[in-house]
């Protein structure tokens, strides 16, 4: 699957760190909200076994490909807002690289709620598109150097700012809400390897790369290619996520 390649990689990297923040441990049932094609659910599988893990994706292909890769695991359509889950059935509920493309955070924020035991932990991760996240953040300076109107995500998408997701899980009642940072580095055997994850139409920087014309795309790629320094050779690039963790609140008696 062509995410591998592109957001895959890294996503797989952060998994066990976002796991690990929201304190998933063995003998815990957990939901996990936007799974893609699965890379946070294998680190959920990896500690908790397959039937304690529920997945949900409103991709079809990507339910599909996350059923494939984890069997065992109960894998279904469903959004952030609307998880088709039973009300205080899962122990941790974890949203990884989900909010910056949800159409209603504050209606997830509450669904994530209302899907957790009182007590149990509700997480969610973005990438910090502003400065933290070298991949993306080299290519929208390089599109915004070639075109001053291209979609830069630090301006078009939320919660990639310090405090925005803690802002809305208090909003939605959760309690103890806590913020981290989460930071991880890929490696790239050059810059081919780089750009070809672009040229496969993947997320906002993706699709609005193959809308372009052919010497936009040229004049992006060369202006990415200086702002590295013209690598001729293997080079790592760092990534940081934004990540906030809440408890949900037992109900008034």
């Amino acid at each position: 699957m062509a995410y591998d390649s592109f957001m895959g990689r890294y996503s797989r990297r952060l998994a066990p760190l976002f796991a690990d923040t929201a304190g998933v441990t063995a003998g815990q049932r957990a939901l996990d909200v936007g799974c893609g094609p699965g890379a946070l659910t294998g680190e959920l599988v990896s500690r908790l076994g397959a039937a304690a893990v529920l997945a949900i994706d409103p991709s079809e292909p990507f339910v599909a490909d996350c059923a494939v890769r984890h069997p065992g695991v109960l894998v279904r359509h469903g959004t952030a807002e609307a998880t088709g889950v039973d009300d205080a059935s899962a122990d941790v509920a974890l949203a990884q690289l989900v909010l910056h493309f949800v159409a209603q955070p504050e209606a997830a924020a509450r669904e994530l709620a209302r899907v957790v035991r009182p007590g149990g932990v509700v997480a969610a991760c973005v990438w910090d598109f502003e400065d933290g996240m070298a991949m993306l953040r080299l290519f929208w300076d390089a599109a915004l150097a070639v075109d001053p109107a291209a979609p830069d995500q630090a301006r078009t998408l939320r919660f990639g700012r310090p405090g925005e997701i803690v802002e809305l899980f208090e909003q939605a009642g959760l309690a103890e809400v806590t913020e981290s940072t989460l930071e991880v580095t890929e490696t790239y055997t050059g810059f081919d390897d780089l750009w070809a994850g672009f040229e496969q139409g993947i997320g906002p920087a993706g699709a609005w790369l193959g809308a372009q014309p052919d010497d936009v795309r040229l004049q992006v790629r060369r202006e990415m290619a200086e702002r590295l320094g013209a690598p001729d050779g293997p080079f790592s690039l760092d990534a940081v996520a934004r990540c906030a963790t809440a408890t949900v609140s037992a109900p008034p008696p």
